[in-house]
């Protein structure tokens, strides 16, 4: 193999992963407009799925006044934004406005390069397979957030929160598949590290964490319970089991499910340092080293606004930021993963015309 076509494969594994980084960068960005949507109570301003001409926003006053008419004819209206005018439907509405925007810019972004890569011949196709995969990932979540909508337009306005925790969940995901696959583009033969395993299991854990988080978004549990580290006194709240039958409260209790997000969190306080400590024991690179650092401090951070939006009753500004570290953190854990993953094992390509030169 000579070096021309060493240099072709370096490079486009790195157009490739760097085309991937931009897409999670911008569903990163998109959880955190969702986030500040459902706490400013935006999510239900648009009560039609309009997936191409939804794209165009109002351009007159009729067109204004004709989606306040619809709005008005909503639950969330009726009972909820009943004193509201033009000027603050207008406000809420372009939170979501802005949330699906985004969600159609997401899919441009990425269906128009992967069709180049693949007309270039530039993806294998178990990378080609994997990437269609994300694309589909990319239209449940489309019609997910439409059906999550859809529940909060009957006679309660809010949406469920059990789509509302598999929205999120989706988004994760979709998040998640395009870093993962991104580093593993960029990702050099390293020193095998043995906590490479409880990396994995950590980025599993922060996953649940945040889908236990989305519950809680989803009852509103985060405005009981305002005092740390004791719920109202309590290690385990009196309420925690008041329902029956038994698992419904980890479905429908705001006690049980805050009880659930808080002992996960305290798991990750214990856990997250202890990992940290044995990774350092071991032969690592520096970038190994880097990624369980900012591991140990975005947690760190992640604890603090999760307990400051808690004891402050959920401000707007503090809970969008933990939302956003949710993300963050979770992206950070499948980067020491990956940085750990170990390197055994004989090489092989994963974008066409990529020679074996060390990548796992």
């Amino acid at each position: 193999m000579d070096h021309a076509q060493i240099d072709f494969g370096k490079r486009e594994r790195r157009r490739v992963a760097m085309w991937l980084l931009v897409c999670a960068a911008l569903v990163f960005a998109m959880v955190v407009v969702g986030g500040v949507t459902r706490l400013t109570r935006s999510g239900l301003s648009i009560v039609e799925w309009q997936p191409l001409v939804g794209a165009i926003p109002p351009l007159s006053d009729a067109d204004w006044l004709a989606l306040f008419a619809q709005y008005r004819e909503t639950p969330e209206f009726k009972q909820v934004n009943f004193d509201i005018g033009l000027d603050g439907f207008k406000r809420i509405f372009w939170w979501e406005y802005a949330h699906r925007l985004l969600g159609r810019l997401i899919g441009v972004v990425f269906l128009l390069p992967f069709l180049w890569f693949l007309a270039r011949r530039s993806l294998d196709p178990p990378l080609a397979w994997k990437l269609a995969g994300v694309f589909a990932l990319g239209a449940l979540q489309g019609a997910l957030g439409w059906f999550m909508v859809q529940s909060g337009l009957v006679d309660d306005p809010r949406v469920s929160h059990f789509r509302l925790t598999a929205h999120l969940g989706v988004a994760l995901a979709i998040f998640g598949a395009m870093l993962w696959i991104a580093l593993d583009l960029l990702r050099g033969s390293g020193v095998p590290a043995a906590s490479s395993r409880g990396a994995l299991a950590l980025v599993g854990t922060i996953f649940v964490m945040a889908l236990a988080g989305g519950m809680v978004a989803g009852l509103r549990a985060g405005s009981a319970y305002n005092t740390f580290p004791l719920m109202n006194g309590h290690l385990v709240p009196p309420e925690i089991l008041m329902l029956e039958p038994w698992w419904k409260n980890f479905l429908y209790n705001m006690a049980t499910v805050q009880f659930v997000h808080r002992a996960i969190g305290w798991l990750l306080i214990v856990w997250v340092p202890w990992f940290w400590w044995r990774a350092m024991s071991a032969p690592l690179e520096p970038r190994q080293r880097l990624a369980c650092h900012l591991l140990l401090g975005v947690l760190a951070l992640q604890v603090a606004l999760g307990i400051a939006t808690l004891v402050l009753a959920v401000p707007v500004a503090l809970a969008a930021a933990h939302q956003a570290g949710a993300v963050l953190l979770l992206g950070i854990s499948l980067w020491a993963a990956s940085e750990l993953r170990s390197s055994r094992g004989e090489s092989r390509s994963i974008v066409q015309g990529a020679p074996n030169v060390g990548f796992p």
